[in-house]
């Protein structure tokens, strides 16, 4: 089981079924959520400021959003102050896009584990476990 898990979405409704389908699969054992990718690296300098070791192991991440969109949380997550938490974490891409360009650009991020479409459900949850 993952300790920690980090839901960065802007639809409240999805982030509650990510934390209703997670606890379902026993897949983690505390769920943070944020609403863009902003409030997600402000979390992520909260934990560098307090040298914390407890950060999520996964993040699962929506590309559009209001503010900061996935991409820009990525771009600014790879950079070298953010290096201790993203040389052990895992990105699934959760997306309701079917965009071709946005599968591929995946592909140029090697910390992405996966790119799903959305909705999550616990069997994708139960095949991922399997792959964790």
């Amino acid at each position: 089981m993952i300790q920690k898990i980090l839901c960065v979405d802007d639809d409240p409704i999805t982030l509650m079924l990510y934390k209703m389908v997670i606890a379902k699969a026993t897949l983690a054992e505390t769920v943070i959520v944020a609403k863009n990718g902003q409030e997600a690296l402000e979390y992520y300098e909260s934990l560098r400021s307090e040298d914390s070791e407890d950060y999520p192991q996964l993040i699962f991440l929506d590309l559009n959003m209001p503010v900061m969109g996935g991409w820009e949380f990525l771009d600014n997550f790879i950079d070298q102050k953010f290096k201790p938490f993203n040389e052990k974490t895992k990105i699934i891409v959760l997306s309701s896009t079917i965009d071709p360009k946005d599968i591929e650009k995946v592909k140029n991020y090697p910390i992405i584990m996966d790119f799903i479409s959305k909705p999550v459900t616990k069997d994708m949850l139960e095949k991922l476990k399997e792959r964790l």
